[in-house]
């Protein structure tokens, strides 16, 4: 009977200990970490998701980083405002070609708490290339692809034999060879924005690009926005945190008539749209006063800007 008795009190008394340790509060925020993305030489984008406070208001939150695994705020870290909620951040002079771990965290008055850790590394620095005019080109890793930097500014093919360079009106309009200009035949133009081409100077067989690079197509536009994150913020990142450097280089129309220098830029793809007749070419096109940048298709007699990438390794 007494033994019985016994282990009644013992199983009472874990029965009350579970109990007790299941009504211990949280006194920490509770939060998870955003995936890493749009991540650049020296930057990337991340964020977190603060989803209780534990019952004490949320006095910091942010997103703190190292090379080193599990970072703290004792590391390098953002302050992205107070509260509950989704948040994201931007981590600015990160080191090319470097692995990062990353973490949000979220500070109430009992301690800090943190997400779920994210390993990533930035790109590596790109290198520069000559054209057969001479002309020294920057370039910049964005994704899986290695763009210029910097718009096309030769007056040559591969081969080393000219562009043709029609300066009046009438010569660009009825040429029927490739051919670029400087926007207004101004060369200091040409040499801050790059030359304008028309689409059959960047579909000659001669090739206007440099060795190991070419005119991108338009899938190769597509994958470059998608990864920028979408054709209505990608303007905007082409022209800043990328590195692309959207040049606005202006257009010829195929009147002959300039427009847009400094304003806006138009970049060819190699890509005909054979649903119009006659038939067109897409192009891409921002503006220094949008975010966004569009996809257009329009007559092969306009004069455009261009952008090589380079050759996939096969």
């Amino acid at each position: 009977m007494k033994r019985n008795l016994n282990l009644a009190l013992l199983g009472m008394v874990l029965f009350f200990t579970a109990c007790a340790k299941k009504e211990e509060p949280q006194t920490l925020p509770i939060l998870t970490t955003m995936a890493v993305n749009t991540i650049m030489q020296s930057s990337a984008l991340s964020g977190g998701n603060v989803t209780s406070d534990a019952g004490t208001p949320i006095i910091a939150r942010g997103i703190c980083w190292s090379v080193t695994v599990n970072p703290t705020i004792d590391n390098n870290k953002t302050l992205d405002g107070v509260g509950m909620g989704p948040f994201t951040s931007s981590m600015p002079t990160l080191n090319p070609g470097t692995t990062y771990y990353l973490r949000a965290y979220a500070t109430n008055a009992n301690g800090t708490a943190y997400g779920n850790v994210f390993k990533f590394s930035t790109l590596a620095l790109a290198t520069s290339i000559t054209d057969r005019d001479g002309n020294t080109y920057q370039t910049v890793n964005i994704g899986t692809q290695t763009w210029m930097a910097e718009n096309l500014k030769t007056t040559k093919y591969r081969t080393g034999e000219d562009i043709s360079n029609p300066k009046d009106s009438t010569s660009w309009k009825t040429a029927s060879f490739g051919a670029w200009c400087n926007n207004n035949n101004d060369t200091t133009n040409g040499r801050i924005y790059g030359r304008l081409y028309n689409y059959l100077a960047i579909t000659d067989a001669r090739n206007i690009a440099p060795i190991g690079w070419h005119v991108a197509s338009q899938a190769e536009w597509t994958t470059l926005v998608n990864y920028l994150g979408g054709e209505s913020i990608a303007g905007a990142k082409l022209r800043g945190s990328s590195g692309f450097n959207a040049l606005p280089g202006g257009d010829r129309d195929p009147s002959g008539a300039f427009g847009e220098v400094g304003g806006e830029a138009y970049w060819w793809s190699t890509t005909e749209n054979t649903t119009t007749l006659p038939i067109a070419v897409w192009y891409w096109y921002t503006s220094t006063t949008k975010t966004r940048a569009y996809k257009y298709y329009d007559s092969k007699g306009y004069g455009f800007s261009v952008r090589c990438i380079k050759d996939k390794v096969l």
